[in-house]
């Protein structure tokens, strides 16, 4: 009852939020207007509901697309912000800008997806190959991969002259998303529900490649399906509406906290609190300096560097500080 009761709290905050959210804005909007029609019902109708439904999808499926690779790779700071996959997503867009123009926004998610998902493989086996890695260890490698990749596109995208052209898929935003250019963000919902399926598969792909085989899993195959998954989340929130960071980094670690590391027991409130940080975000983005705007990102940013901040404290401060008193550095 209570694992139900929270599921039950978080849909209700959500439901509230998304009602506030539908009147939030530059133009106001009251319900007495969408009765009389007009220019207000139609901002209603082609700006603010399919915002609402972009946030909704993006803070879903980026948090779930955090949760499995958090599972997969063993490593609860692992995401696709320090898993090169928002990254090697933009490196795929830039492909399609330079070499393929004309290509299109189905196109152009597809080669972002296949680029995230090669950015991803490259990094997970990586770290497959490292014999010694801490919790710490393992983001750092893909942050650092993430701004190699990130050079590479800057270079090429300032040599190409694309660089206008790139720069909106690296600041998140809801600003532009009307009716029309936001509909690829609905994958999300058919992959959350794939993975959702295949929960359990994951909880044991993460137990490692040994423990998999003896209970009968295919582990390259499931490890290949998790990843897919986050690499087509990523892609489609990239190409619509840019990078958001830090969501599937928090998100799963603060529903972890209260409901332990299941995926099936915790991927209902993990995609719930992830929709309902992004929603609550874009409302102080688009009050804080009203009528202007301020880009999501920096919101998530500035709220999720602190509590990432907070979560390698809280992780890792007392096992260093075990560490270097045995080692005899550390006195007091």
């Amino acid at each position: 009852m209570k694992k139900s009761l929270s599921t039950w709290i978080l849909a209700g905050l959500l439901a509230l939020a998304s009602a506030a959210s539908l009147f939030v804005g530059v133009t106001d909007i009251g319900i007495g207007d969408l009765a009389a029609g007009g220019m207000q019902l139609r901002i209603f109708l082609l700006s603010r509901i399919p915002r609402l439904l972009a946030i909704l999808c993006t803070g879903a499926g980026m948090s779930v697309a955090g949760l499995i690779m958090q599972q997969l790779c063993m490593n609860k700071f692992v995401s696709p912000s320090t898993g090169a996959t928002i990254q090697s997503a933009q490196f795929g867009i830039l492909l399609s800008l330079v070499f393929i123009p004309g290509v299109g926004l189905w196109g152009r998610v597809m080669l972002a997806f296949a680029a995230a998902m090669l950015g991803t493989w490259a990094f997970v086996a990586f770290i497959q190959r490292i014999q010694y890695k801490n919790a710490a260890l393992v983001p750092l490698v893909g942050i650092m991969f993430g701004n190699v990749l990130g050079g590479i596109t800057n270079f090429i995208a300032y040599q190409s002259e694309v660089t206008q052209q790139l720069s909106s898929y690296f600041v998140g935003s809801f600003a532009l998303v009307i009716r029309g250019n936001y509909e690829l963000v609905f994958l999300a919902a058919p992959l959350i529900a794939l993975a959702f399926i295949y929960a359990n598969h994951f909880n044991i792909v993460g137990m490692g490649r040994d423990f998999s085989s003896n209970l009968g899993v295919k582990y390259g195959r499931v490890l290949l399906l998790g990843l897919s998954v986050s690499a087509a989340i990523t892609a489609s929130v990239v190409t619509v509406v840019g990078q958001i960071s830090y969501i599937g980094l928090i998100i799963p670690n603060i529903v972890a906290m209260f409901r332990g590391d299941r995926i099936r027991g915790t991927l209902c409130d993990t995609a719930l609190s992830g929709a309902l940080f992004v929603l609550v975000a874009d409302m102080i983005a688009r009050t804080v300096i009203r009528p202007y705007e301020l880009p999501i990102e920096l919101i998530v940013g500035i709220i999720g560097s602190l509590l990432f901040i907070g979560m390698l404290f809280a992780k890792l401060g007392k096992p260093l500080i075990r560490l270097t008193r045995k080692e005899g550095t550390c006195h007091g």
